[in-house]
C-alpha cells in the first residue's frame, strides 16, 4: 500500500499525476460576445478610409467573437475577409455584392444556410457558427407594411431552422413594444415620421408608431436581451452626430430624434445565458456610423 502511494506521489511530482488529476476538474464556462453594427454605406462605399481604419481598430479593441454587419456597400467577400482578419476573424460570409449587403464574421467556421433576397428590401443572411443559427437582417427603412411582410417571411425561416439556439440581429428599422412607454411621448420623432409619409410609403401605422414588426419576432418566441440590461432612456441606437451637416443640422436635432431600431433577439434558451448587453452610444462610437452598435455577452456551458 505504501509503495503504491509512493509511486502516485512521484507521478504527481513529475506532472503526469497532475495531468490525470486536472483532467477531472470542471472546465470553466466560456463567454461568447456577439455584436451587430450598421456601418453606414460601407464607409462611403470604401472612400472614407480614415473612418474605416479607426472603426477596425475599435472593433479589435471590443473583441467580439461574432460580428453581424449591415450596409456593407462596396464590399465583396474578399474585402470583408481582409478587414475581418484585422480584428481576429478568419471566417466571413456576405449576402451579396450589390446594394446594401449584410454580412457575418466569426472566429469559428461559418456554415452558410441561406442568402435570401426574394420579398425582402435588402435581404437576409443565415449562417451557423458556435452552434447558433444567426439571421442577419436589414429591414425596409421606408414602409411599415413592407417591414411586416419581411418579418413574416423571416419568422417562417427561423421556425424552420430546427435549432433551439438562434439569434435574429441587425437593423430592423422598427420599434419595440418594450420602448412604447418612451416612444409615446416622443412627439418630435413622430412628427418627423409623419413628414416622411407619402401615398406609397409610411413608417407609421394609422399615424402612430408601429410595434408590429418586432412583436412578430418576439412571438416566435425570441427575447429582446437589451430590455433586461439597459434602462429605457439609454437604449437608443440611432442617429449619431456624424449626420450633422447632412441629415441633421445640430446636435440638438440628433438628440431629439434618438430611437432604438437595432436589436439582438435571441431564442429563450440563449437568453437564459445572457449576462450583459452594451449599446455603445457614447464616446468614440459616435464617429464611425449613423448607427450605434450593440453587443451581448453569453456564458455558455463547456462541452462535456
Amino acid at each position: 500500500m505504501k509503495q503504491r502511494l509512493w509511486i502516485f506521489l512521484i507521478l504527481l511530482g513529475t506532472g503526469i499525476g497532475a495531468g490525470l488529476s486536472s483532467a477531472k476538474l470542471p472546465v470553466p464556462p466560456a463567454t461568447l460576445k456577439i455584436m451587430t453594427y450598421n456601418v453606414w454605406n460601407g464607409f462611403d462605399w470604401g472612400k472614407d478610409t480614415v473612418r474605416r481604419e479607426n472603426w477596425i481598430r475599435w472593433i479589435k479593441e471590443k473583441n467580439p467573437d461574432v460580428l453581424a454587419l449591415q450596409e456593407l456597400c462596396g464590399y465583396n467577400e474578399e474585402k470583408l475577409k481582409a478587414d475581418a482578419a484585422k480584428w481576429g476573424h478568419n471566417y466571413v460570409k456576405i449576402l451579396k455584392t450589390e446594394g446594401y449587403p449584410t454580412g457575418l464574421t466569426s472566429r469559428e467556421p461559418i456554415m452558410l444556410k441561406e442568402r435570401a433576397t426574394e420579398g425582402l428590401w435588402h435581404g437576409m443572411l443565415h449562417g451557423t457558427t458556435y452552434g447558433i443559427d444567426f439571421f442577419v437582417v436589414h429591414l425596409s427603412p421606408a414602409d411599415a407594411d413592407f417591414r411586416l411582410r419581411e418579418a413574416e417571411i423571416i419568422a417562417e425561416k427561423v421556425k424552420g431552422c430546427k435549432n433551439e439556439q438562434y439569434i435574429i440581429l441587425g437593423d430592423f428599422n422598427a420599434h419595440s413594444p418594450f420602448d412604447g412607454e418612451l416612444m409615446e411621448h416622443h412627439e418630435s420623432l413622430l412628427k418627423k415620421y409623419a413628414k416622411g409619409t407619402s401615398d406609397k410609403h409610411s413608417n407609421l401605422r394609422l399615424g402612430e408608431f408601429d410595434y408590429s414588426v418586432v412583436s412578430r419576432f418576439l412571438a416566435l418566441p425570441t427575447v429582446d436581451v437589451s430590455h433586461k440590461f439597459i434602462e429605457i432612456s439609454q437604449r437608443f441606437t440611432f442617429p449619431t452626430p456624424v449626420l450633422i451637416g447632412s441629415y441633421a443640422k445640430t446636435m440638438g436635432e440628433v438628440t431629439q430624434n434618438r430611437e432604438r431600431i437595432d436589436y439582438i433577439l435571441t431564442s429563450p434558451r440563449l437568453a437564459k445565458s445572457c449576462t450583459n448587453v452594451t449599446i455603445y452610444n457614447q464616446g468614440e462610437a459616435e464617429t464611425f456610423s449613423d448607427h450605434y452598435p450593440l453587443m451581448a455577452e453569453f456564458t455558455l456551458a463547456p462541452e462535456k
